[in-house]
């Protein structure tokens, strides 16, 4: 049941991701970097204000470490993933980005924990990215560029030790106090990027209330819910799990933006949805093994 049940908290935080690029569709011209740096702000705070208010805010100072490590991490996430869709395109930079979170994370989950994932977890993370990969172009054009490969897989890596941590700490703590706490960091490190663009949209009321949203709901709460999921499941099977993102973006894409799909981008869809499914299924073997970073 704790399997199931957090399976379906990461999906649901990966499907208000997915939202950003419809919010911001409606929102006034701004930079991806800009509203990265602003949607952690509006929802570290909100949940820090909250934990306040509630005196759930506790932390230990032996933790500080491994907050302040997940706290650059995600910091680190949002302009090398924009960065890399700037100087690569976005085909090849969502996929790099979000295809070798995943690996990076399997990976990282063996060195460090010493535990392989499973079979079915290699299944469908292949299944899940390739069919991430065949969503995401839609027939456009394609250009490689070294250091956008290199930022794109920089992100990829960023998320997957974020993930990593944030399971080490919500063995520990809630994983509200986690959230507010690293997403609240992670904002004041980005924020002397926001003095090198322009925040005037922000003035406005769509500005405002898009800003709101991917704070609040797909900022704060999505990775509340994220958090939360990490409880029962392993840091890799989280981070593939978080292939919904890009199914409900492109999902939200047709239906309410008016956005066409070509055939392979369908048929990426159906793999995406596949290797989902099979990862989402409980598994006979559940890893419960400690973490120690």
């Amino acid at each position: 049941m704790q399997h199931r049940k957090s399976v379906v908290l990461i999906i649901v935080g990966a499907m208000l991701w997915g939202t950003t690029g419809t919010a911001q569709s409606f929102a006034p011209l701004a930079s991806p970097i800009a509203i990265g740096a602003i949607r952690l702000a509006f929802g570290g705070l909100t949940l820090l204000v909250l934990l306040f208010v509630q005196r759930k805010l506790l932390i230990s100072s032996k933790s500080i470490p491994y907050i302040i490590a997940a706290s650059i991490a995600m910091a680190a996430y949002q302009p090398l993933f924009f960065s890399a869709v700037l100087q690569t395109g976005v085909a090849i930079g969502t996929v790099v980005a979000i295809g070798s979170a995943p690996v990076f994370s399997g990976i990282l989950e063996w060195l460090i924990q010493k535990q392989m994932p499973e079979k079915k977890w290699w299944l469908s993370t292949g299944l899940s990215i390739l069919g991430c990969a065949l969503l995401v172009s839609n027939g456009d054009s394609i250009r490689v560029d070294l250091i956008g490969i290199v930022m794109a897989f920089g992100a990829g890596l960023s998320f997957a030790v974020y993930t990593l941590i944030s399971k080490r700490l919500v063995r520990t703590y809630l994983p509200d106090t986690i959230v507010a706490v690293v997403f609240t960091l992670s904002a004041l490190l980005l924020s002397p990027l926001l003095f090198f663009y322009d925040l005037s949209w922000l003035l406005e009321i769509n500005g405002l209330l898009v800003a709101l949203h991917l704070g609040i709901l797909a900022t704060g709460l999505a990775y509340l819910l994220y958090a939360r999921g990490l409880v029962g499941v392993s840091s890799a099977t989280a981070v593939t799990l978080s292939l919904t993102e890009p199914l409900t973006a492109s999902l939200l894409g047709v239906l309410i933006v008016g956005e066409v799909l070509s055939l392979m981008s369908w048929i990426g869809i159906g793999l995406l949805f596949g290797g989902l499914t099979i990862l989402s299924l409980p598994s006979k073997k559940q890893h419960r093994g400690s973490l120690s970073l």
